[in-house]
C-alpha cells in the first residue's frame, strides 16, 4: 500500500464521526489534545470537513462549551476525551449535562484494545465512570462496529428527552482504513412533536378548569420545547400563578407576563408555603423536583397531600416519581398544551379573570418595589446585584438586542435580580436567551460562554451577538483557564465577576445547617463558638486579581468596580468592548466590603446600615416579603425565598 500521507480521498474509520457531523450541520469538537485523540482532532484538519476543533484547558471546560453549543443549536455537543483522566475531570459538567437534560456526544479514545486487559498506563473501566450520568455508555468492541455504535449515540443523544451520551473508543480502531463508499446511511431522528393520551389530556383539563386556586409549575421541558405561547395561554385561561423550577435551565416562562413570579425557594418550607393554599397542582416538563438542601420527613412531603396534582412531560421518569399524579399525559409539552388549553375554554371563568387581575395588581406592586429597591441600592457602600442587572437591561434595550443577547447565570449568590429584569420577555427573547444548569456542580457557565458565543445563531430565533456572563468569585476560580480559549479564539463575551471574596451560598447553607439540627436532639451541632463566618469559606488573603488573571491567560482587557454609582459607565464600556472590538472583557465587581460582614450581620462592623431587603420575585403567596412602609432600616436577612442554596 502505497503513503496515505495528508490524502483526504483516503478514508479512516474516524470519518464515521464526520460524516455524520456533516449531514447534522455540526461544525464544532471541543476537547484537550492527546494522543490518543489526535486521529479524530486530524480530521479537522480537512477543510470538506467544514469542523473544526475548539482546543480546552481542562476537560470539563471543554464539556461545558459543549454543553453551551448544545443549547445554542439544539443539536447534539461533541467533544473528545482523553481516556480516565479525560473522563474524570469532565465529570462535574456531565452531572451538570444529565440534570438539565443537554444532548451530547462524548468520545473518549480508551487505550489499545489488545492491551487494555494488562491494565496499561491511563486505561480503566471507562463506561463505568460515565454510565452513571449519560442516557447510554458503551466501548466499542470491534472496529466493524462503530458506525452503528455512532449511529445509535447520535440518535440516542438526540431523542427526547435529550441527554448526554458516551462512546468508549480505542484508539487504533479510528485509524483503520475503509473503503470509499463505506459510510452511515444516515441518524434516525425521532420527531419530539407527539401528543399524550386523550383521555388523560381531558382529565388534566377539567380538573384545571374546576380548580378554585391552581398553580403551574413549568419545568425545563417547557423552555426547551419553545413553548411560551401555549404555558401562557393556559395560565391565562385558569387565572393561575406561574411558578418555575429551581435552577431551571432556561427561562421556562417570560418575566414580562403578570403570572410569572420566579423559581420555586430552595428550603422544604418554602416548597410547602407555595404549594399549601392550592387545590390543583399543574406540573408540567418539571424535571428537578427537590432542588433543597435540607428535607425531614418529619416536616411532610414537599407537596402537601391536600394538593391534587396532575402531570405533563416528555420524560416518563419526571412524571408522578415522587408523588402521586391524579392524571398524568405524556407527551411533548408544545404539541399537547393546545390540546388541553382547547378543553379548558375559549376565555376565563369570572373566578379565573378574578384571579388574572390580582396577579395584574401584584405584579405593577413588585415592579413598584423592585424600583425602589434599586434606588436604594445606589445609594448603598457596596455594589448589588441590582445595579449590574439594571444596567445591563437599560443596555440591552437601548442597544436594541432583546433578540440578540444571552445571559449565562452563575452569579448563584444572587439570581432574582437577573431573573427579574433582563429582558426574559415576549417582546425580544426565547426561553434559551437564560442559560443555567440544574446540576448545581460549579464552574460550568464561563466554558458555556465560549460554546454559545461559537453557534452564533440560536435554534429558538435569537442570536448571540451579545453574550454576557455573570458568575460568582467562587465558580469562576474554578476554570479561569477558559479565558485563554476565550482569546485564543477570539471570543468576545463580556464576563461580570460577582466578588463578594467569599463562598456567600456555602455561607448561607451553613445558617441553614445550624437553623435545622443546632438545637435538634441528637445532633445540637454548631461550628466552633457558633462561627458563621468561618475564615475557611473566605476568598481573601490574598484577594483574587481577576483582571490581572485574564490578564495573564489571554491578554484581555477588564477593569476593577468598586461602587454603585461606577457600575452603569463600567457595564457600557465593557459592551462596547465586546461588541466593537469583538474581544472578550472582564468586569471584577466589588460586590461586598473588603471583607464582607457575615450574612447574618445587619449592620457591618464599621456601623454603616447593611443592604436593603431584596423583594420578594413570588408576590402571588409573599405579599408579606414586599418592602413596606418600615423597610427602609430593614437589611437583608440571608434567608431569601428568591436565593437557592447551593451546598
Amino acid at each position: 500500500m502505497g503513503n496515505n500521507l495528508g490524502k483526504a480521498s483516503t478514508r479512516w474509520a474516524r470519518d464515521y464521526v464526520f460524516d455524520i457531523l456533516s449531514e447534522l450541520g455540526i461544525h464544532y469538537i471541543f476537547g484537550v489534545p492527546g494522543t490518543n485523540e489526535i486521529p479524530i482532532i486530524d480530521g479537522t484538519s480537512y477543510p470538506e470537513n467544514e469542523v473544526e476543533y475548539i482546543e480546552c484547558l481542562h476537560e470539563n471546560i471543554a464539556l461545558g462549551a459543549a454543553m453551551g453549543s448544545a443549547r445554542m443549536t439544539g443539536l447534539p455537543g461533541v467533544l473528545v476525551v482523553h481516556v480516565t483522566p479525560g473522563i474524570a475531570h469532565s465529570i462535574g459538567n456531565l452531572f451538570n449535562a444529565a440534570r438539565s437534560q443537554v444532548p451530547l456526544v462524548i468520545l473518549c479514545c480508551q487505550q489499545q484494545n489488545e492491551l487494555v486487559t494488562q491494565e496499561p498506563l491511563l486505561a480503566s473501566n471507562l463506561v463505568d465512570l460515565a454510565r452513571q450520568y449519560t442516557k447510554w455508555a458503551h466501548e466499542v468492541r470491534a472496529a466493524e462496529e462503530l458506525p452503528l455504535v455512532l449511529q445509535r449515540a447520535f440518535k440516542e443523544a438526540m431523542a427526547a428527552p435529550n441527554g448526554p451520551v458516551f462512546v468508549s473508543i480505542p484508539w487504533e480502531f479510528t485509524m483503520r482504513e475503509i473503503g470509499p463508499d463505506d459510510r452511515i446511511k444516515g441518524i434516525t431522528r425521532i420527531s419530539s412533536h407527539f401528543t399524550g393520551d386523550p383521555q388523560s389530556i381531558a382529565q388534566v383539563a377539567t380538573a384545571l378548569k374546576e380548580a378554585k386556586n391552581p398553580i403551574i409549575i413549568a419545568g425545563d421541558a417547557v423552555g426547551y420545547a419553545n413553548a411560551w405561547p401555549e404555558i401562557q395561554r393556559l395560565a391565562e385561561l385558569i387565572g393561575a400563578p406561574v411558578m418555575l423550577q429551581t435552577f431551571s435551565s432556561v427561562a421556562n416562562f417570560p418575566n414580562d407576563d403578570s403570572h410569572w413570579q420566579g423559581e420555586l425557594p430552595g428550603t422544604q418550607q418554602g416548597v410547602q408555603n407555595v404549594f399549601k393554599t392550592h387545590d390543583v397542582a399543574f406540573l408540567c416538563g418539571f424535571s428537578n423536583q427537590a432542588q433543597i438542601t435540607i428535607f425531614k420527613y418529619s416536616d411532610g412531603a414537599l407537596i402537601p397531600p391536600s394538593v391534587r396534582q396532575f402531570y405533563l412531560s416528555n420524560n416518563i421518569w419526571d412524571i408522578g416519581k415522587n408523588y402521586f399524579g391524579e392524571a398524568a399525559v405524556f407527551g411533548d409539552v408544545k404539541a399537547t398544551l393546545p390540546l388541553i388549553n382547547a378543553l379548558v375554554g375559549n376565555a376565563p371563568s369570572g373566578a379565573a379573570a378574578a384571579r388574572n387581575a390580582e396577579l395584574l395588581k401584584l405584579a405593577a406592586q413588585r415592579r413598584a418595589q423592585w424600583d425602589d429597591y434599586f434606588v436604594k441600592a445606589l445609594a448603598a457602600p457596596n455594589i448589588m446585584a441590582v445595579v449590574i442587572a439594571q444596567a445591563l437591561r437599560e443596555e440591552i434595550k437601548q442597544r436594541s438586542l432583546e433578540k440578540k443577547f444571552v445571559y449565562v447565570h452563575e452569579a448563584v449568590s444572587d439570581p432574582a435580580p437577573f431573573q427579574y429584569l433582563l429582558p426574559f420577555g415576549t417582546q425580544g427573547a426565547a426561553p434559551i436567551s437564560y442559560y443555567c444548569v440544574g446540576g448545581g456542580s460549579l464552574g460550568w457557565s464561563m466554558p458555556a460562554s465560549l460554546g454559545i458565543k461559537l453557534s452564533k445563531q440560536g435554534w429558538q430565533a435569537i442570536d448571540a451577538e451579545f453574550v454576557v456572563n455573570a458568575v460568582g468569585d467562587g465558580s469562576s476560580l474554578f476554570y479561569p483557564q477558559t479565558w485563554w480559549t476565550a482569546a485564543h479564539r477570539k471570543l468576545a463575551v463580556l464576563y461580570i465577576i460577582t466578588n463578594n471574596h467569599e463562598y456567600h451560598t456555602l455561607q448561607s447553607g451553613l445558617q441553614q445547617l445550624v437553623k435545622s439540627y443546632g438545637s435538634a436532639p441528637g445532633y445540637e451541632w454548631h461550628p466552633k463558638d457558633n462561627n458563621t463566618d468561618p475564615s475557611y469559606l473566605r476568598i481573601q488573603s490574598p484577594v483574587m486579581d481577576f483582571v490581572a488573571i485574564g490578564k495573564a491567560l489571554g491578554g484581555l482587557a477588564g477593569e476593577v468596580v468598586t461602587t454603585p454609582e461606577q457600575v452603569k459607565a463600567a457595564v457600557r464600556r465593557g459592551m462596547d468592548h465586546v461588541l466593537h472590538l469583538q474581544q472578550a472583557y472582564i468586569l471584577d465587581m466589588r460586590t461586598a466590603q473588603n471583607p464582607p460582614p457575615p450574612p447574618s450581620m445587619a449592620v457591618s462592623a464599621n456601623g454603616q446600615a447593611g443592604a436593603p431587603l431584596q423583594p420578594a420575585l413570588n408576590v402571588f403567596h409573599q405579599q408579606s416579603k414586599l418592602l413596606n412602609a418600615n423597610a427602609a432600616n430593614a437589611v437583608s436577612s440571608g434567608d431569601n425565598d428568591n436565593t437557592p442554596v447551593i451546598f
